[in-house]
């Protein structure tokens, strides 16, 4: 029977990813000072901004449930709304 993938928190699963591009940078600094082809360095921190985009995702999604919805429910809208465009803007 195969095992099943235990349900992580999506705090666990941010974190995890976040590992994972941190040990990637790291390899990435080497390939840079061993003087690696810039392609193969490229596709690595390719790779690095993928793993932050979905961190950044599962951030998001989970802000959105808990944090906003929780603001709107406390009169704190304005707030929410100003945080999440400033995000926004600075992602642009």
């Amino acid at each position: 029977m195969a095992n099943k993938k235990e349900k992580t928190t999506p705090r666990e699963d941010v974190a995890r990813r976040l590992k994972i591009a941190q040990g990637h940078l790291g390899k990435i600094i080497e390939m840079v000072e061993e003087g690696v082809y810039c392609i193969d360095i490229m596709q690595q921190t390719l790779a690095v901004r993928s793993a932050i985009k979905k961190a950044e995702e599962i951030l998001m999604v989970n802000h959105l449930n808990h944090c906003v919805v929780n603001a709107l429910k406390n009169n704190g809208k304005d707030k929410a709304i100003k945080e999440l465009v400033e995000v926004f803007q600075k992602r642009a």
